[in-house]
C-alpha cells in the first residue's frame, strides 16, 4: 500500500495500537480494522505499534476504526487525537512495556529461586524430608507463589483473557493455564490436608507455578527489547530534519519558525553548517551540500541558483537562500520514512513455530484432560472396586495431564537458544537484533551490497598521480596539497593527506579562493596554482587540447596547473577514488562458496560500479539507482527466479540512510557498523567491525542457531507427547509430571549451550 496507488476519494490515517506481541496479534488487528465498512486496506507495523488504514471518509472515520480495534482486545486511538510528539509517545510506550516485563522477571526470579533452592537443600540434607520443617516451607512456598501469580502473572492472564474473548489461544493461554493448575491443585491439596480430608499431605507444586512465570517473563523481556530497538529506526530518521527554519519576509529579515509552519514557496535562509529543513530550490548563493546521509555517496554536491536541495542534508561552506518546494509529508526525508515503514509492514511475517504449535496444542491438551476425567468416571462407575478411589484417580490423572503440558520448556526453547546465538555473534562483531533476522538469514540465496562504505571504504583517496612532460609526481602533489590545504572538500583533504603521508613539505598559500563547483585557485610560492576540474582550467585560459584524456575506471580526475605571470601551464592529473576495502574480494569469494549470488546496488554511475564489481568478483550490478528506488530494486530481485525457486530470498547489506528502505524491504537487512545509526537500527543484523566477512559468518550462525531452536522445540514437546498418555491412565502422579517438565527445561538449556561449539567461521 503506497500513496501512489491511493484512490482520490480515500484517506489514510495512522492509529496507535497497544498490546500486540506477535504476528497473530497483527492478524487480529488487521481483521478487526478490515471488518469496518469503508476500510479499504490496513497494514500493521508490529515494531512501531501502529496501524495504517485507507478508508472512505464518507463511510467511516479514524475514531470508528480505532474503536473496532479496541473492541477486539487491543487498546487503540487515532494518532491525530494524540497531543505532542507522537513518535516520542510511541517510544515511551514501547520502553515502558519492556521495563514492565523486566520488573516481572526480576521480581519473579527473586521470589522463586531462593525458596526453590532452600526447599531442595533441606530435602537433601535433612534425615527426615517430611519432618517439622516441611510445613513452614509449604507456607513459604504458598506465599511466594501467590505473589508470583498476582504480580508476575498479571501480564500473562491479561493476554490469555484477551485471547479467550476473541475465541483463540496463544502462548499466554498455555502459561496462564499451567501456572493456575499447579497453584490451584496445590492450594486445594493443602486445604484438604488442613481440613482433615487427606491423612497425608500430598505433593505441592507452588514453586513450579512461580518458576514458570519468572522464566517466561525473562524471555518476554528479551523480545520486547528487540521490538523497542526495531521501532526506533523511524524516530531516528525523523530526527534528521531540524525542528526550526529561518524564514525570510519580504524585507529580507529572517525569523525562526517551526518547520511545521513552513509553506510551499516560502523563502528560507540556510547558514553554513546547518541542515536543510525541507526540500527546495536554490534562489541565491553557492555552496557544497553533503547529501551522503540521503544518497550514500561521500562527495558533497555543488549547489547553485536553480539547483534542487533535499531536506535533512547539510550545507557546508556557503550561504544559501532557497524556495521551499516540498514540505511536511511530501519531503524526500518523509518519503524515506514512509518507505521504511511500509517495507517493515509488508515484509512477510515470520510466524513463530511455538505459536503455531500452541494454537493446536492447548485445545488438544484440554480435550485430553476432559476425556481423561470422563473416562475415569465411567470406569469407576462400572467397577465397584474402584468406586471408592474414583475421584482421587480423576484428580491425579487430570492434574497430571495438565501439568505435563505446562509450557516452561516451550517458552525457553527460543529465548535460551537466541541468547547463546546472539552472545556468540556479538563476540565476533555480529549483532543480531531479533529472531526474525536469524530465521531469514538461513534461507538467503542472494546478497545485495551497497557500494560506498560497504564494499569500499567510504572516503576518497589518491590512487595515481600522472604528471605532464617536464613535471614530476612530487611537484604535482606538493603544489596541489598547498592549494588545497585550507579546503574543506573531501577531494582536497585526500590530496593533503597523501602529501603528508609522503612527508612532503607543504608551503602555506599566500592567497586562496574557492570556485564552487570547479575547484580552488591559490598563490603558492608566488605562483598562481589551480586545482580542480577541466572547466576550472578552461575558465582561466587553458586550451582543452592541453588536457590529456586520462581514463581510470571508477576514479575522479583532479587537474593541476600553475602560472608564472600570465602563462598557465598544465602540470598533471591526480586520480582519486573510493578505495575498496582490503577484505571485500575475499569476503565475496566466501559468499560464493556458500552458493550465494551477489549483486552490487549503487547510485553511482555504471562505469564506476562495473569497475568495482570486476575487482571484487560481484556477479551482477544495478547502478544509478536513486534512493527512493532501492527498495523497489530489492522487490524486483525478490520476484526474479533463483534456480528452481520462483522467487529469491534477498539480503541487503548497506550503511547509509538511503539504504534504510532497502534494508527494511529485504528478507534480511545487514547493516555495516561503521555506517549511519539509521541503517543499523533498520538492519536485522549489524556488522560492528564493518568487515564483509561477517556476512558469511552471520549466515552460518543463523543456520546453526535455527537448527538448535528446532531441536529445542522438539525436546520441549517430546516429554508431553510421551508422558501425556501415561498421565491419562494415572501412571504418572503430578510430582513425576512436574519432574518431567523440569527435565525438559534442563535439556533445552543444555542443548542451547552446545551452540557455543558449533563451527561458524
Amino acid at each position: 500500500m503506497t500513496s501512489a496507488v491511493q484512490k482520490p476519494d480515500l484517506r489514510e490515517a495512522a492509529i496507535a495500537v497497544e498490546g500486540m506481541n506477535c504476528a497473530s496479534c497483527v492478524a487480529h488487528v488487521e481483521k478487526a480494522a478490515a471488518a469496518v465498512p469503508g476500510v479499504q486496506a490496513c497494514e500493521v507495523n508490529l515494531a512501531r505499534g501502529r496501524a495504517l488504514v485507507q478508508f472512505d471518509p464518507g463511510r467511516t472515520d479514524p475514531a470508528e476504526i480505532a474503536a473496532a480495534i479496541d473492541r477486539s482486545g487491543y487498546p487503540a486511538r487515532p494518532e491525530e487525537e494524540l497531543a505532542g510528539n507522537v513518535e516520542e509517545q510511541r517510544l515511551a510506550r514501547q520502553q515502558a512495556h519492556a521495563r514492565a516485563w523486566l520488573r516481572r522477571a526480576v521480581v519473579g526470579i527473586a521470589i522463586w529461586l531462593p525458596v526453590e533452592l532452600t526447599h531442595w537443600l533441606l530435602y537433601v540434607l535433612s534425615p527426615h524430608p517430611h519432618g517439622s520443617h516441611s510445613m513452614w516451607m509449604n507456607w513459604l512456598a504458598l506465599a511466594a507463589a501467590t505473589v508470583s501469580i498476582v504480580y508476575v502473572g498479571a501480564g500473562f492472564y491479561r493476554g490469555a483473557w484477551a485471547a479467550l474473548r476473541r475465541g483463540t489461544s496463544n502462548m499466554d493461554t498455555l502459561i496462564a493455564m499451567g501456572a493456575t493448575v499447579a497453584y490451584a491443585y496445590s492450594l486445594g491439596a493443602l486445604g484438604g490436608y488442613l481440613s482433615g480430608l487427606w491423612r497425608e499431605l500430598p505433593n505441592l507444586y507452588f514453586m513450579e507455578a512461580a518458576g514458570l512465570l519468572a522464566l517466561i517473563s525473562f524471555g518476554h523481556w528479551l523480545e520486547a527489547r528487540a521490538r523497542d530497538k526495531a521501532g526506533s529506526a523511524i524516530h531516528d530518521l525523523l530526527d534528521l530534519a531540524p525542528p526550526t527554519a529561518l524564514r525570510l519576509d519580504d524585507s529580507g529579515n529572517a525569523a525562526e519558525v517551526p518547520v511545521a509552519n513552513v509553506q510551499v514557496a516560502d523563502r528560507l535562509l540556510i547558514r553554513p553548517g546547518n541542515r536543510l529543513p525541507v526540500d527546495g530550490q536554490v534562489l541565491e548563493g553557492e555552496s557544497d551540500v553533503d547529501e551522503s546521509m540521503i544518497s550514500g555517496e561521500p562527495l558533497p554536491v555543488s549547489k547553485r541558483p536553480g539547483d534542487d536541495v533535499i531536506g535533512g542534508t547539510v550545507n557546508h561552506n556557503g550561504r544559501l537562500i532557497i524556495r521551499a518546494t516540498r514540505v511536511g509529508a511530501e519531503t524526500s526525508l518523509a518519503q524515506i520514512v514512509r518507505l521504511v515503514e511500509v517495507a517493515q509492514s509488508t515484509k512477510p511475517p515470520v510466524q513463530r513455530l511455538a505459536d503455531r504449535i500452541a494454537a493446536v496444542f492447548v485445545p488438544s491438551v484440554l480435550a485430553i484432560a476432559l476425556i481423561t476425567g470422563i473416562g475415569w468416571w465411567a470406569w469407576g462407575t462400572a467397577h465397584q472396586w474402584l468406586a471408592s478411589s474414583t475421584w482421587a484417580h480423576i484428580a491425579q490423572a487430570v492434574c497430571s495431564v495438565l501439568i505435563i503440558a505446562c509450557p516452561c520448556a516451550l517458552g525457553l526453547a527460543v529465548p535460551a537458544t537466541l541468547m547463546v546465538g546472539i552472545g556468540r555473534g556479538a563476540r565476533r562483531g555480529i549483532l543480531i537484533r531479533d529472531i526474525d533476522a536469524l530465521q531469514s538469514a538461513e534461507l538467503i540465496d542472494t546478497v545485495v551490497l551497497d557500494k560506498t562504505g560497504t564494499v569500499t571504504q567510504g572516503r576518497p583517496g589518491v590512487v595515481r598521480i600522472v604528471p605532464s612532460d617536464g613535471a614530476d609526481e612530487s611537484t604535482v602533489l606538493r603544489l596541489a596539497a598547498a592549494a588545497e590545504q585550507f579546503s574543506e572538500h573531501p577531494l582536497g583533504r585526500a590530496i593533503v593527506r597523501r602529501a603528508r603521508e609522503q612527508q612532503l613539505l607543504i608551503p602555506d598559500p599566500q592567497q586562496f579562493a574557492s570556485e564552487s563547483g570547479f575547484g580552488v585557485v591559490a598563490s603558492v610560492e608566488h605562483r598562481r596554482v589551480l586545482v580542480g576540474n577541466d572547466a576550472l582550467l578552461q575558465r582561466h585560459g587553458l586550451s582543452p587540447a592541453a588536457l590529456p584524456d586520462s581514463a581510470f575506471d571508477g576514479a575522479t580526475l583532479v587537474r593541476v596547473a600553475a602560472a608564472d605571470g600570465q602563462s598557465l601551464r598544465f602540470l598533471g592529473s591526480i586520480a582519486l577514488a573510493d578505495p575498496i576495502k582490503a577484505d571485500s574480494a575475499a569476503a565475496i569469494a566466501e559468499l560464493h562458496r556458500l552458493r550465494l549470488r551477489t549483486v552490487l546496488l549503487t547510485g553511482d554511475n555504471h562505469r564506476t560500479a562495473q569497475a568495482i564489481a570486476r575487482q571484487v568478483g560481484i556477479d551482477d550490478v544495478r547502478a544509478e539507482v536513486k534512493p527512493a528506488e532501492k527498495a523497489a530494486a530489492i522487490a524486483s530481485l525478490q520476484q526474479s527466479g533463483c534456480g528452481e525457486r520462483a522467487a529469491c530470498r534477498v539480503a541487503m547489506v548497506g550503511d547509509g540512510i538511503n539504504d534504510a528502505p532497502a534494508l527494511a524491504r529485504a528478507d534480511l537487512g545487514i547493516a555495516i557498523g561503521s555506517g549511519s545509526d539509521i541503517a543499523k537500527e533498520t538492519g536485522g543484523i549489524v556488522l560492528v567491525s564493518g568487515s564483509l566477512h561477517g556476512i558469511s559468518t552471520a549466515i552460518r550462525l543463523s543456520r546453526a542457531t535455527m537448527r538448535k531452536i528446532r531441536q529445542n522445540l522438539f525436546f520441549a514437546f517430546i516429554y508431553n507427547v510421551l508422558a501425556i498418555p501415561l498421565a491419562a491412565v494415572a501412571l504418572l502422579n503430578p510430582l513425576i509430571a512436574a519432574a518431567a517438565m523440569a527435565l525438559s527445561d534442563v535439556t533445552v538449556l543444555g542443548n542451547a549451550l552446545l551452540l557455543r561449539r558449533s563451527r561458524i567461521d
